[in-house]
Formats: C-alpha cells, structure tokens, sequence
C-alpha cells in the first residue's frame, strides 16, 4: 500500500510517499523562515500563499525521487489540524482534489498524532503503551497511549507552551527568527548555573505545564542585568545572552523531565516517547536518556529531521490507518482546534 502524505499546517510544506512494503520512499520538505524572518513570526498569509505554490511541485518531486506515478497511490493523507486554518485549507483541498481525481480515499490526519507516531518510522520503534511527552510549538502534553488513537492526556500546557517559550524568549534577547534553535544552540556555550530561573508547577501535584512564568522572569533578570551599574553591552552582552540561554533551558528542561518522571511512575510504563519540535533539543535528550537508567525505562525519540514538522509522519500516520480500514470521506475539512482525545481507535 503506498500512501502520498500532505503536511500543510504552519511554515513547512512537507510531502513524503509512504509504503507499507518498503517504508519511506520519498520524502521533500520546503521550510519558509526565509518568507518570515522579516516579520519575527509566522505570517498566516503569507504562510498559506506559499503553500498553494509549493505544494503540487513539491508531490511531483516526491513521486519523481520514488519513481511511481500518482496512478501507483493507494491513498492520500494530509494534516487537517489543528494549525493555521488558511495553510491547512491548502494541504486538505490538494488532497482530497487528487483523491477524488484518483477515485482514492483521504485520510484526515491529526497533526499531533503524526509528531507521536514519528518514532515508529525508526528500525528500532517503540511498543504500546506508551507515556508520550509531546512538545511541539504551542502544544507541551503528556499523553497515555494505549494504543494508536486511544489517547488520554495526562497533562496540557495551561498557558505558553516549551516552544513557545524558547521563542519568545529568544526575540527578548534579540536571536532572531526562529530563535529557539538559535537560544538551544547558544545554551551550549553559557553558564547554566548563573542565574535560578523558576521551574514551574513543580511545587504542585499534576502533570499540566505553564511555562509564561519563567518567560516573565527571565524578562525581569534581563532587564536587571542590563541596566546594572558598569554594564557594558560592547563586552559584557554577549556571555549574558549565552547565560541566560543556558540557564533558561536548564529551566524548561529540568521541568519537562521531572513531569516525565511522574507520568512514568503515575502510569507504570517502561516506554517512553518524546516528540515534537522541542525533542530535537540536544540537553533534553541527554537528561531523558539519564531518566532511563534512572528509572529502568527506555526513552525513543524521532530521527532529527522528523522532530519538525514534514510529511513523511503524515504518511506514516495515514497508512497506519486506512490498512486499520479506518471509514474514509472524501469532504475537505480543516480543525484549527483539535484534540487527541477525539480522535479513535483504529
């Protein structure tokens, strides 16, 4: 079975043919920070316009790099949200217009369904059940996975997310777009120790997350530091932004794994799946990895260039379910808001 997946949800427009023989044997992503670096974020408009440009060249490569013609699908899949509603307009009326032109089914994918399943397109895959810490930009959850679509969350982001929290704080310290992998990379270089910035909602029971409080503490330690007496920002800026860096992740890392760390015992798992944009980060790979030995539990995180967003877990997640021969309807839809927990069993 050979599955076209369409990934249209935010700034990335990812296609990627999945076979259920052969696994991934294509795969092309077209990233567009270039298009929103001048305005320090995603422009929704912008975001969806280029995405109608991008997306058909882009499944054309795809079919040329597995050497298959759109008459050789069996199914097409595409993120219909949660997102952008403009851009996840784009990927759900591209798809359903071929699988209709095709007479093949659809799938809507759940796009934080895709970033839990990325592990799976790994040689060494982890088993259900499964505790899944999922943060990928404005999302941060902890969620039980009994089994694919059977999905109980654990624990939600009340307010800004892991992601976001790198974000806005990068454009505080000036980093640039996007600034959470420029704040992860200078964190490498700085002092983690200097400053003790709050981990949130450790000092409660729970598995939720907020992350606004540490954005504002980090604002108010910045705004300190700079206007001190002797501060010269020619020689001294520098290391206070690697500083800040360090000692900022050391914050939200330290709060992601010790909420991992009660999930796994709250649920009695021995499997632990880390997905999303922020698994990409290198400390909290190291940390997680530390929690194995820790706890006698193996942790599984997605190969690095499926951390972000693309369409290789769309297609991944859309085979997954029409060889389950989940009900397929060909109807263009679009859910800027989605949760899991809607989502069924297949």
């Amino acid at each position: 079975m050979i599955i076209l997946g369409i990934e249209t949800s935010c700034d990335e427009t990812g296609i990627a043919i999945f076979d259920t023989e052969n696994g991934l044997i294509a795969d092309q992503l077209y990233s567009q920070i270039e298009l929103h670096a001048q305005y320090g974020g995603v422009f929704p408009e912008i975001a969806s316009r280029d995405h109608i440009k991008k997306t058909v060249p882009l499944i054309e490569q795809a079919c040329d790099q597995a050497g298959i013609t759109l008459q050789d699908l069996d199914g097409i899949a595409y993120t219909a949200g949660p997102g952008l509603i403009g851009a996840l307009l784009v990927g759900s009326s591209v798809g359903c217009s071929l699988a209709w032109a095709l007479d093949l089914p659809s799938i809507e994918v759940h796009h934080m369904e895709g970033h839990l399943l990325a592990p799976l397109l790994d040689d060494d895959k982890p088993e259900f059940p499964f505790v899944c810490l999922l943060v990928s930009g404005g999302h941060s959850m902890l969620v039980d996975v009994k089994a694919m679509g059977d999905y109980t969350i654990l624990g939600d982001t009340l307010d800004d997310a892991a992601g976001e929290a790198f974000d806005k704080t990068a454009k505080l310290l000036g980093l640039g777009y996007p600034g959470g992998k420029i704040l992860s990379e200078l964190a490498l270089h700085g002092d983690k120790t200097r400053f003790k910035f709050p981990r949130p909602m450790l000092n409660r029971p729970g598995l939720d997350f907020s992350f606004s409080g540490l954005k504002t503490s980090v604002r108010m330690t910045w705004m300190k530091e700079i206007e001190k007496e002797g501060y010269n920002e020619a020689t001294d800026k520098d290391q206070l932004v690697k500083d800040i860096a360090a000692s900022f992740q050391e914050a939200i890392v330290d709060t992601l794994v010790k909420k991992c760390q009660r999930a796994m015992k709250q649920t009695g798992y021995k499997t632990l799946v880390i997905a999303g944009g922020v698994s990409a980060n290198s400390e909290l790979r190291l940390q997680l990895k530390n929690l194995d030995k820790k706890l006698r539990i193996k942790s599984y995180f997605p190969a690095l260039k499926y951390c972000t967003d693309n369409g290789a877990m769309i297609a991944f997640a859309g085979a997954m379910r029409l060889m389950k021969k989940q009900n397929k309807n060909n109807k263009i839809k679009a859910y800027p808001r989605w949760s899991l927990e809607e989502l069924k069993q297949t």
